[in-house]
């Protein structure tokens, strides 16, 4: 079973100096201390635990994390020893990264890297964004799969803005795609994240599973809710390898969702309400992969769980 969540703004209460977190620490607007952060990753812990069930989770890729100790801290929280994490710091402003966490006794990592994206716009203003995380791993010791957590640049400053910036953000993704596949047609590569933007069919070589509603498992219209309106922000996109054994769900649950005051309907719980704390989860919605291999090559078939 793999998740994809962007945890919003999970931040480490203490001040880094080479980013513009102040507003995440005990001086902050937020007064974001170290009991509300321990709450929080024992929110997502908690979470994680009830989409994973019995056999727990065995792959999340988390957008919003601030550095590897909140990442370290949760694998710790969600269950001690057996989970490892992949994470490298990005140069994004706020210091906000993402990373990969695994089920040790399922996954081996072969390769990890950062895939920096870069880029200029039409007015001189430099790209300076969440890098493209990267991991090539082994699962049960037996098929080899590629693994991208993204986390495409905001539409701060407006959608239409900002959109070459996702663009670009989107071109090099896609160039590590094609590498990937130029060299293995059959390859099985799942790229997850949220990608800012509404769901369309924007990389070659990967479907989008949040592209078509009628093949998506939820009770709910999207991930995320922004002035009233659901959209997939976050996504899945799979290699034909894996598209037609996978089910892809939305994990929405009523207690994490709570009313919506102003525009009615369901939002989902947050941390914070403007500067009002909830002690919620995230303003996103977590996303659910179920993947079931073909079995001529073995005589039991794996079923991701």
């Amino acid at each position: 079973m793999v998740v994809s969540y962007n945890t919003e703004n999970l931040f480490y209460p203490e001040r880094d100096s080479l980013t513009d977190d102040k507003e995440w620490t005990p001086d902050g607007e937020r007064h974001w201390s170290f009991t509300r952060y321990y709450r929080k990753e024992e929110n997502l812990a908690r979470l994680l635990t009830t989409i994973g069930e019995w056999d727990g989770v065995d792959i999340v890729g988390l957008q919003e994390v601030e550095n590897a100790m909140v990442v370290k801290r949760l694998c710790y929280t969600l269950r001690r020893g057996e989970y490892d994490y992949v994470h490298y710091d990005s140069p994004d402003r706020r210091g906000i990264d993402v990373a990969l966490v695994y089920k040790k006794a399922r996954i081996d990592t072969l390769r990890t890297r950062a895939i920096e994206v870069t880029g200029e716009g039409t007015d001189g203003e430099r790209l300076v964004t969440r890098d493209i995380l990267y991991v090539c791993a082994m699962v049960d010791r037996r098929d080899t799969m590629h693994f991208f957590v993204c986390h495409l640049p905001s539409r701060r400053g407006g959608a239409a803005e900002s959109e070459w910036k996702r663009d670009q953000a989107k071109r090099v993704l896609q160039s590590a795609i094609e590498s990937i596949l130029t060299t293995d047609k059959n390859a099985q590569i799942i790229v997850m994240g949220d990608m800012n933007g509404a769901p369309k069919d924007d990389l070659k070589g990967v479907t989008n599973r949040m592209a078509n509603g009628e093949r998506l498992k939820t009770s709910v219209a999207g991930t995320h809710k922004y002035h009233g309106r659901w959209t997939y922000l976050d996504r899945f996109y799979l290699s034909p390898a894996l598209d037609s054994l996978s089910q892809t769900s939305v994990f929405a649950p009523d207690w994490l969702l709570e009313p919506d005051e102003k525009y009615m309907g369901l939002q989902p719980k947050r941390t914070y309400d403007g500067f009002h704390y909830r002690n919620g989860y995230s303003d996103h919605l977590p996303i659910v992969l179920r993947i079931a291999t073909d079995t001529a090559s073995t005589s039991a078939s794996y079923e991701s769980r």
